[in-house]
Order: structure tokens, then sequence, then C-alpha cells
């Protein structure tokens, strides 16, 4: 069985100090996780003090919201996955809509980037998801299917393996209109099938796919009773420590 996934985007919110002390206000709130995999995902600046906050045996490991491709170099104002790793991050988020819409990232720089995450043994959750015009115009599919592909070019099953893939259509991330559960399972379904006959059932079976796009404590559970959605992908609710901590418990009761 697929252990659930909720993690936490913070995005661009939440200073170190301030990091400190909602760290440190989650885990007083959630003191175990088991059995639900849960992770933070602070923005760069707060990654080392929300590091420094997580007890140790804390049931939420580190994310980083980005990397670059490269280890080093003249790259000015980029992150890389070494960067990371020496800070005790273990999963990193790409390819979400934000630097694919604000940053102009393709399905090719987000190859790149899982590569050199792979590398360095961070854990990707790569993101795809279709604009409202795509999935008015009858194409959600199409377009998630042809990112998936492009994100994971050239990847091996051992390498796929090693992934999460988070669906999160573009016209539900910070709008309050989240997917119907109906949507969201006939996604899911298409991409795990994408996944087995692309690198095997093994990939099918064993990879997570987590919903991302306005979810709440109060529609979590409606999500998490759809068979193969493995977890989500958290925006505005994770900021508030509470709410975070709803939706995990949520996640724990479904999942014991």
């Amino acid at each position: 069985m697929r252990r659930r996934l909720i993690v936490a985007n913070w995005k661009m919110n939440k200073t170190a100090s301030e990091a400190r002390a909602f760290v440190a206000r989650l885990t007083q709130l959630v003191p175990s996780t088991d059995p639900v995999d849960a992770v933070l995902a602070p923005p760069f600046t707060a990654l080392a003090a929300a590091g420094q906050v997580l007890p140790a045996g804390s049931p939420f490991a580190l994310g980083a919201q980005d990397l670059f491709w490269e280890d080093t170099g003249a790259y000015t104002g980029e992150v890389s996955a070494p960067m990371l790793t020496d800070l005790g991050c273990r999963y990193v988020i790409l390819g979400h809509s934000e630097r694919r819409k604000l940053f102009g990232e393709t399905d090719a720089h987000v190859n790149r980037k899982i590569g050199a995450a792979l590398r360095h043994g961070l854990r990707p959750i790569v993101c795809v998801g279709e604009s409202l015009a795509q999935r008015d115009g009858g194409q959600a599919e199409a377009v998630v299917g042809s990112q998936l592909d492009g994100c994971l070019s050239g990847l091996s099953k051992d390498d796929v393996l090693q992934l999460t893939v988070a669906y999160e259509p573009v016209w539900a991330i910070g709008t309050g209109r989240a997917a119907m559960p109906e949507q969201t399972e006939t996604m899911h379904r298409m991409l795990r099938e994408r996944l087995s006959a692309r690198w095997g059932g093994e990939a099918g079976q064993q990879v997570r796919i987590l919903y991302g796009g306005s979810v709440t404590p109060d529609n979590i559970g409606g999500f998490l009773r759809v068979p193969d959605v493995d977890g989500a992908l958290v925006g505005g609710a994770c900021l508030d420590a509470q709410a975070f901590a709803s939706i995990i418990a949520t996640a724990r009761i479904q999942r014991a």
C-alpha cells in the first residue's frame, strides 16, 4: 500500500524567524504523522531556520520549492541540489505551474532539474496540470500527459520510482476553486496508466500521485477517498498551523 504524502508549499511566505515559530507550533500540534509522510517546503531563506527547529526524529521532512540543474557555477540567484541536501532537504518541488507561468519554465527545464535532484538523492515532486482554457477545450488529459512525458523523458524505471507526481490544475491553484473528486479521479487514473505503459506496472502501482489546488481541511477528505489520490500538495491552507494539522489528521484517519 502506498503511504499518504502531505506536502506544505509555503511559496513566498514566512521569514526565517516566522518559520521557526511556525514549525515549533506545528510540531506541538502534530507530534506524529504515522502512517502518513509529511513534508514542509519553506522558501530558500527559511530552510535552515525550519530545519533547526525540527526535533530529532521529527515526523516532518524538509523540502525545497525548486532547484537549478547545475551543481555550482555563475548562476546568480540560483540554488543547487548540493546546497539543499547540505541543509537537510529530502524532497524538492519541481515544475510548479507558477514557475512555468511566471518564469518561463518548460518541460525540458523540469527534466534537467529532476536529473540534478536524483543525482544528489533528493526525491522530486513533479507538478503537472492544465489551464482552464485547456480543460474547457477538452485537452486536459492530452496536456497533462504530454507534460508528464516531457518532464520524465529519458528516465529509467528506477528513476521514476523515486518520484512523486502532483496533479495541480492551474485553474484551481490559489483560486478557492478546487477540482471535483471525479475530475481528479479521471486524471489520476490516466497518469497511473501512463506511468504503467511507459515504465511498467511497478511504476504505475508504486509512484505516489498527489492532488493540489485549493486544498483545505474541509475538502481534503473527499480527495483522499479517490483510490488513485495518495495525498496532497497544499498551498494557502498550509500557512496556518491548525489548518495544516487538521489536513494531516484527516489523512492519518483515512489511512489508519
